[in-house]
């Protein structure tokens, strides 16, 4: 009968296949993931029936407990691993519609009753173990002793009831006798064994030394060693040994027999295998993780000539999401079915899937056609996320990001591979997501140079790499110099002078944009009192500073431009705080309060880059702003005379409408004479521009003030 996925039995085989995983990588046993799963069904059936029966029954817990031990999970981690998942996921999966407080309850009795039982069965088989290892060690040796001295070397009923397999052979390897332990290692009758010869037995593993050592044992030469040794048993499957071969001699010290003994690791080597699997392998999904992932992508960035690589970097869009909204176990089913959906996509040689952590996961692929098999491998991925994914009823649509790098082996290593694709998937997020992109050097150096330069600026502010220009602000009806705008750069010890274009995106990104705001507002007016001292009251020099969004939202700005203001002795006035108008298109009074108290204060607020945004312009009466700062953008078809009657009308528009609501206008982006002329006829009130000055040092202003604007 096949269950329906939202029905009870399709709801108890999810939780046993999530029990079944989570558990898995801490067993000992030699089962395949699906047939543990087919072992814990059962189990989870018992645990489903006591959680939802009239009455508590604390032994069905305990039974389950038990019942993993003799599942060979007596790794602790086993237990811990149970316990999380039956809380995570049994009254999710199993509880139908009771009360939720009820059986969550009934739930934690049920943990409580597992780990008993799990305790009391796991204390039983070891006190039992450690009572067989004893007495097998005990008897191992008496026959040890009673072969020193016999004159028979037959050990009939000594060595009979050993819990470790003992043997022995004559000197050419004939098989004489064995113990019934050894037997039952090999899975063989005593008839069967009759008349084998040791050297019947290699293995495809055996240690190059390993026959080497048994001849010269037979000749005399040694008297004992010691090796790990596989042999096959009759049904096919592999017994590993530790095994000790000694040679007895007779009362005259001549050679006689040899004597085996063989202590079976199989379980041992397993749970090793296990461990090994663990530290390899994503829990949640059972990928390769990104210890594996990297040995194998080293491998084949190693490979040989004319062998090529291709490696797909993926990152879900929107997961974040996902786990915010409905929890972190609704994402870790999601990520559990796009890992089944991905192993699904790497089925050719030389192509695996991993999990690198998070949302992320790689898919490689190797050999001499890389160039098309990563392309079509993308290609497969991202066709197998097309299909929403069906979790608690609802239907989650997945997309993802894919960035590509692919190329000869042996140029790169596996640190630079993975970064360039890293890279490349986030330009593919970008450029909007659900897509892949090829790897570009170029844009490769670029993201490197921007990383660079973001874990460089916090130490830049520390070692005073940052200085500021001054570009002039010029009264259009006298050209008299009525201020300077403060830009902020960047002398880079290897990149040289920045421009605030690459860099402050990154401090906004980061945050160190309140801090670096912060010493170019107080620097800035510092300068500005600094000018006033020099040419006196009669010169009204204002200076204008730029405030990032994020600045806008710092809970300190009204009271740490107060502070500057005070500390420094400038009067409010003599400050213009520039915002930008994408800043503040929908802003509400929350964000807009700052700025009214600093106006309210005196300072003069600026609208920059007016025109390039969406906003209503019945909106200006509500922002507390006294200057429009137009976009040279409106001006850029003024540089000839006379200018294009459209873009005259739309400016004459522009300043006739800041008028008439008392805002002054600043024209940005001056850059001939015509310019200045005509957008003085039209009305503006300053400008600034290379026409009259590139930003420059501060002691330049007052030669600013003399520059002949026709010469």
């Amino acid at each position: 009968m096949i269950a329906e996925p939202d029905g009870p039995e399709g709801r108890l085989r999810r939780f046993a296949t999530i029990w079944s995983r989570a558990v898995f990588p801490a067993t000992s046993t030699s089962l395949t993931r699906p047939e543990f799963e087919e072992l814990l069904l059962p189990l989870a059936r018992r645990l489903s029936e006591a959680l939802r029966a009239r009455t508590f029954e604390a032994e069905e817990g305990k039974a389950v407990g038990a019942a993993l031990v003799s599942a060979h999970c007596t790794d602790p981690d086993a237990l811990t691993h149970t316990l999380e998942c039956v809380d995570a996921y049994l009254v999710l999966y199993c509880g139908g519609d009771g009360s939720q407080e009820d059986l969550r309850i009934r739930s934690a009795r049920l943990q409580h009753a597992m780990a008993a039982g799990f305790a009391q069965e796991l204390r039983e088989r070891t006190l039992a173990e450690q009572e067989a290892i004893s007495v097998a060690a005990l008897q191992a040796q008496g026959v040890v002793a009673q072969a020193l001295h016999a004159t028979e070397a037959r050990f009939r009923a000594v060595f009979e009831g050993a819990a470790i397999g003992i043997g022995m052979a004559d000197l050419d390897g004939n098989i004489l006798q064995v113990n019934g332990a050894l037997l039952r290692m090999f899975g063989i009758t005593e008839q069967t064994m009759g008349g084998r010869n040791v050297r019947e037995w290699t293995h495809p593993d055996d240690a190059p030394q390993t026959w080497t050592l048994y001849d010269e044992l037979v000749r005399g030469e040694r008297e004992h060693y010691h090796v790990e040794k596989a042999f096959y048993r009759p049904d096919g499957t592999v017994l590993w040994t530790n095994l000790t071969v000694s040679l007895l001699r007779d009362a005259d010290g001549n050679p006689q027999y040899q004597l085996a003994l063989m202590e079976d690791t199989t379980e041992r080597r397993l749970l090793n295998l296990r461990l090994r699997y663990e530290a390899t392998h994503d829990a949640l999904t059972g990928l390769p993780n990104r210890t594996l992932f990297f040995e194998r992508l080293e491998k084949a960035l190693g490979a040989g000539d004319n062998q090529r690589f291709g490696l797909c970097y993926l990152d879900l869009d929107g997961f974040k999401t996902i786990n915010d909204s409905l929890g972190h176990a609704a994402g870790d089913r999601l990520l559990v079915e796009v890992a089944d959906r991905l192993q699904s996509c790497a089925t050719a040689p030389g192509e695996m899937v991993a999990r690198l952590g998070g949302d992320e996961f790689v898919a490689l692929t190797t050999g001499p056609d890389t160039e098309r098999e990563v392309d079509e491998l993308a290609g497969r991925i991202m066709n197998a996320l097309i299909t929403p994914v069906s979790i608690d009823g609802r239907d989650l649509t997945v997309r993802g990001s894919i960035g590509i790098v692919e190329g000869p082996a042996g140029e790169r290593g596996p640190a630079e591979v993975l970064r360039s694709a890293d890279i490349t998937m986030y330009r593919a997020k970008s450029a909007g997501g659900n897509r892949f992109e090829l790897a570009d050097p170029e844009a490769d150096a670029r993201a490197i140079t921007r990383h660079g330069l973001t874990t460089a600026l916090p130490a830049a502010l520390d070692r005073n790499e940052f200085f500021i220009e001054y570009q002039p602000l010029v009264h259009l009806g006298d050209g008299s110099v009525r201020g300077a705008e403060a830009l902020v750069r960047w002398l880079h010890p290897q990149h040289g002078v920045l421009g605030p274009d690459r860099f402050i995106p990154l401090a906004e990104h980061t945050g160190l944009i309140v801090p670096l705001g912060r010493w170019v507002l107080e620097q800035s007016v510092r300068q500005a009192r600094a000018w006033r001292e020099s040419y006196g009251d009669g010169v009204p020099l204002r200076i204008n500073v730029n405030l990032s969004p994020c600045q806008l939202t710092h809970p300190g700005l009204v009271q740490e431009t107060v502070d500057i203001l005070e500390r420094t002795g400038v009067a409010p006035d003599a400050l213009c705080l520039e915002v930008t108008e994408s800043a503040l298109i929908g802003a509400d009074d929350d964000l807009l309060k700052p700025l009214r108290q600093l106006a309210e204060m005196g300072v003069d607020i600026a609208l920059d880059d007016f025109g390039t945004g969406y906003s209503n312009l019945a909106n200006l009466r509500r922002l507390p702003v006294s200057i429009l700062k137009l976009d040279r953008s409106f001006t850029q078809s003024m540089q000839q005379f006379p200018a294009d009657p459209v873009d005259l009308k739309i400016v004459e528009g522009i300043v006739s409408l800041a008028h008439s609501l008392n805002l002054a206008v600043t024209v940005e982006g001056v850059e001939t004479g015509a310019q200045a002329e005509q957008l003085r006829i039209l009305g503006c009130d300053t400008a600034q521009g290379w026409y009259y000055a590139r930003p420059g040092p501060p002691d330049r202003l007052h030669e600013l003030a003399l520059v002949d604007a026709t010469g």
